[in-house]
């Protein structure tokens, strides 16, 4: 046996029961909502890295009204790994990781990336690097349609506007600027994807440069002696939105056709990364004023966004869904176990996690020499870590026998040559590292103690790209406030300070983002206390667009018929599941069905990820196998 999955509760919309119908999985899941001859249009806003309790009237007045007035997603969830590109591929296509080959913002490519300098570990938010990925994996790195594709394969009219990366995803296959008009912090430069002269025009009257404005100040990190940005990321966002409302709004309106924008705020992400309120200090954290005013700075946007549409006459036949791709938690870099953390580093306070740091501990502990993929693979000793915490491990850097993607508040680890000796040594350890908190394996490495299969939490399924060993979950704990989802800190493998922001754990800090909906499609006055992920956003999407998408992977998110007009809310159980122990821990999953959907509420281990629950819950028992 390798470990055990508890059903705890079924919930339905009239009662609280326990059903022996519901745990086989027999579960009554809404019908099928056809949609409109004539589909709406559809705004897709995402404000990256928004905590759904931090939405109030006085925080985000906007978004706080989309909620109350229209649908309240009350029980949303962000994928793990719970990073950005991860959810942007989930959104564009419906689909989990599992399928989607995009793991986290970086992984292991198994081919040097051109656009990444020739790492092996690229980082994908990057317009060339994507296109470099595409063009490795048969032109299409996800190997599913998107969104974006679909719509404009259907005479849709398509725009996707904001942040690097994530905003290109929804259309990454097509590089020419036509149909689907791309706005990121590379236009206007080459290695952007180009305007058509349409667009090229229209920006031109409206008064706006060809180029989109860099960061500033707020882009600006710090590093352990200097505070990092005190400003929200204003001005490049501005630009966005005015290329949203004065060009890409009146240009839709003008073609007389329904259409799809998606607008990717990078605010409060960008400088909850940043922000220079809480150098080496726990508190307040991402909770400062400066983290403050980016939830601010985006609301403003949508806002903004909402104006035009009324403007234009087009707010009646618009529909606007709001959904953050992660929550957010305050980064810690102690540790009491870490080889790494013993170590000193010229740029790392004495007795702090540097860059690299789970890289750096397998290596010493596996005796074997790490090489830097991000340096042309330099070898790494003594007082020097990775540059950008990546590491490869093993005797020649060319044929690694390990590779760490290291992202923030996880990590992933690849071995290439699948040995599973050596992943039960690599497992063995990270259990003894008290920064771990959970650990999931590749089902085909065999059932390690301790550990929870890659195939429970959706990340085993039809992807392209390689698949991560083990996904390593970091620790969370809560400094003390009242409600500790919003002060939550993780210990996290980034390049950042203690006490700036990162995300990517698997606490309920990190999979509770903001999801809101409003518009003709939808509800108004709902709160939906269904489970409702960022898979689901695209099927729920492609519904209302009347897209029939066709499906090579298997998990998928569902459409939120619950939500729409006519639909009722389907029942929905909570579970849990428990790894065999292994150095005195185990690996706890907390997670929830409807119909076949799986919704992933917090892993770890015990007292080590905040918001788990279920390490002493005595329910229904059924044993279970890969």
């Amino acid at each position: 046996m390798h470990y055990i999955r508890e059903i705890r509760l079924v919930r339905d919309p009239k009662n609280i029961v326990l059903s022996c119908a519901l745990a086989l999985g027999t579960l009554a899941v809404t019908l099928p909502i056809e949609a409109a001859s004539q589909p709406h249009n559809v705004v897709l806003f995402v404000p990256d890295g928004l905590r759904a309790l931090m939405v109030s009237n006085q925080t985000a007045p906007t978004m706080a009204a989309i909620r109350d007035s229209g649908v309240d997603f009350k029980n949303p969830h962000s994928l793990f790994p719970t990073f950005t590109t991860p959810n942007a591929s989930a959104m564009a296509t419906g689909h989990f990781l599992g399928d989607t080959g995009d793991f986290s913002n970086t992984v292991y490519s198994g081919f040097p990336v051109p656009g990444a300098g020739g790492s092996v570990t690229p980082f994908l938010e990057s317009d060339p690097v994507l296109g470099d990925v595409d063009e490795h994996f048969a032109g299409d790195y996800l190997d599913e349609v998107t969104l974006l594709k679909a719509a404009r394969n259907a005479g849709i009219s398509t725009a996707t506007i904001g942040k690097l990366g994530p905003a290109l995803i929804f259309d990454h296959t097509d590089r020419t600027g036509a149909p689907t008009i791309v706005v990121d912090d590379s236009t206007g430069t080459p290695k952007g994807i180009p305007l058509s002269q349409e667009v090229e025009g229209a920006m031109t009257a409206a008064g706006l440069p060809l180029a989109a404005p860099s960061r500033g100040d707020n882009g600006k990190a710090g590093n352990a002696t200097t505070p990092g940005a005190k400003v929200a990321n204003v001005v490049q966002q501005d630009y966005f939105t005015d290329v949203a409302t004065k060009v890409v709004l009146p240009l839709f309106k003008a073609r007389n056709r329904p259409f799809v924008l998606v607008f990717w705020s990078r605010d409060p992400d960008g400088t909850q990364h940043n922000q220079g309120d809480s150098l080496n200090q726990l508190t307040p954290g991402i909770n400062g004023p400066t983290s403050l005013t980016s939830i601010k700075n985006a609301d403003g946007d949508l806002s903004r966004i909402q104006q035009a549409l009324r403007d234009l006459g087009l707010a009646d036949t618009t529909d606007i869904f709001v959904t953050a791709d992660h929550g957010f938690a305050t980064i810690s870099k102690e540790s009491g176990t870490s080889t790494a953390a013993r170590t000193a580093y010229a740029d790392v306070p004495q007795g702090f996690l540097p860059p690299g740091f789970v890289a750096i501990d397998i290596a010493n502990a596996l005796h074997m020499p790490l090489y830097d993929p991000d340096a042309k693979n330099g070898l790494l000793a003594g007082s020097s870590h990775p540059s950008r915490s990546n590491g490869i491990i093993g005797p020649d850097p060319n044929k690694p026998d390990i590779v760490v993607a290291a992202n923030g508040g996880s990590d992933l680890v690849y071995l290439p040559k699948k040995d599973r000796k050596l992943a039960a040594r690599v497992v063995s350890a990270l259990l003894a590292q008290d920064y771990v908190s959970g650990l999931f394996v590749d089902d085909s490495l065999g059932r390690i103690p301790g550990t929870l299969p890659l195939s429970a939490i959706n990340l085993k399924g039809s992807a392209l790209t390689p698949m991560p060993a083990i996904a390593v979950n970091f620790r969370t704990l809560s400094t003390g406030c009242a409600q500790p989802l919003n002060c939550t800190v993780e210990i996290a493998d980034t390049g950042l300070q203690q006490g700036q922001g990162m995300h990517g754990s698997f606490s309920r800090a990190d999979t509770m983002n903001f999801m809101a909906a409003i518009g003709p499609d939808f509800k108004g006055g709902f709160t939906d206390e269904a489970p409702a992920s960022n898979a689901d956003v695209g099927k729920t999407l492609a519904r209302i667009l009347g897209l029939k998408i066709k499906n090579k992977g298997k998990l998928i998110g569902r459409v939120l018929t619950e939500a729409m007009p006519g639909g009722t809310t389907p029942s929905y159980t909570a579970k849990v599941m428990r790894s065999r122990p292994a150095a005195g821990v185990r690996t706890i999953l907390n997670y929830e069905l409807v119909g076949r959907t799986r919704y992933f509420d917090a892993a770890g281990f015990p007292g080590r990820t905040v918001g788990l629950t279920g390490a002493n819950v005595t329910a229904e028992i059924v044993h279970a196998s890969h």
